[in-house]
């Protein structure tokens, strides 16, 4: 009996692990691929097949230091049906802004649902030790200065490689050559840094769903490793359906990005997300699950200035994605304790 219910959980935790992989796809494929497509370095198709490949090795090798945070960092989940509503919650809001094409942070979205089950069990229950405040401040300070450092870094990378294009000008199609090779280069990094912070997201669950029903505790890297290469396979999926709404997005309706702002951006986002996944670990053991989304749109924002100027970005477009951004925490808190108190009442407990 313990066994089939153990087995049950399990499948339950990687499916659920698998389902947010996909949704996570659908939306954050776009933040390495848009700097290739949105600069005509690569074709839609075959910037995602990259993206795949180096976000799964990224996944591999690094994902285990975010997971590590979602499994047991933010908040605790007591109870199986709280680690349900929280999954649930954030792949309501991650499908719903994709199927918009709207680049929302699908870290925020997974911190919002679990934070609402948090709060629920810290202020309604009385549970004040169920919030790791320490981890929590940690992750919002994160989240303040990742996009202003991707901003600042894309704008200062913006002239380096304008010079270095201008140096290959007099090269026959040498520059453009070239700079593209960057801006391939960049994907991968940006894909591998990727693979790195967000499977966390996804796959923090399954030790959500374990531990909550009693069947498991600690952590374990082995573990880890499955499930970073399961939620790699569910977000390149996730790219080559919904995500190429998102991809157009942030590729052509924010600014106009070509070769050398591509490259500027890329990079910027690629060390933004690969320094907040490794430098936290060496310090505190646990890596700072930023958002990509944030990380990207912001790059995108800061070349858009360093080349064009405040008349070269489409604020209104920029100020539908804030408001989104803005709506993410409250509404997946929001959604994960609607869903809690349904589940609640379904079962009786």
């Amino acid at each position: 009996m313990v066994g089939t219910l153990f087995s049950g959980l399990v499948i339950l935790g990687l499916a659920l692990a698998f389902y947010i992989a996909w949704c996570i796809g659908t939306n954050d494929a776009a933040n390495p691929t848009q700097m290739a497509v949105g600069s005509g370095a690569l074709r839609i198709n075959k910037a995602i097949i990259l993206f795949a490949a180096f976000a799964l090795i990224g996944a591999t090798l690094q994902g285990w230091m975010v997971i590590k945070t979602f499994g047991k960092g933010i908040a605790q989940i007591p109870m199986i049906y709280d680690a349900l509503a929280s999954t649930i919650a954030t792949a309501i809001w991650i499908t719903l802004s994709s199927y918009k094409g709207m680049p929302v942070s699908t870290t925020q979205s997974s911190v919002g649902a679990v934070l609402g089950i948090g709060l629920y069990h810290a202020y309604l229950i009385g549970e004040a030790n169920s919030i790791h405040w320490d981890v929590l401040i940690k992750v919002f300070i994160s989240w303040i200065t990742s996009p202003l450092g991707g901003m600042f870094l894309a704008a200062a990378l913006y002239f380096p490689f304008k010079l270095l294009r201008s140096s290959l000008q007099h090269r026959e199609g040498g520059s453009e050559k070239f700079l593209k090779v960057l801006v391939i280069v960049a994907l991968a990094f940006s894909a591998y840094a990727f693979g790195s912070n967000d499977v966390g997201n996804a796959t923090g669950v399954y030790y959500s769903t374990l531990s909550s029903a009693g069947t498991r505790t600690g952590f374990d890297y082995r573990t880890a490793l499955g499930l970073a290469t399961l939620a790699a396979v569910g977000v390149a999926i996730g790219g080559f359906t919904l995500g190429k709404r998102v991809i157009a997005t942030i590729a052509f309706k924010l600014t106009k990005l070509d070769l050398v702002t591509g490259a500027a951006e890329g990079y910027s986002t690629a060390f933004n997300v690969w320094l907040f996944t490794t430098i936290p670990t060496i310090i505190w053991g646990f890596g700072m699950p930023v958002s990509t989304t944030h990380a990207a749109v912001s790059a995108v924002l800061g070349v858009g200035l360093a080349k064009y100027g405040i008349k070269g970005v489409d604020w209104r477009m920029f100020g539908k994605i804030l408001v989104m951004w803005l709506l993410t925490v409250p509404a997946a808190a929001a959604l994960s304790l609607a869903l809690r108190e349904f589940t609640h009442l379904l079962i009786g407990v």
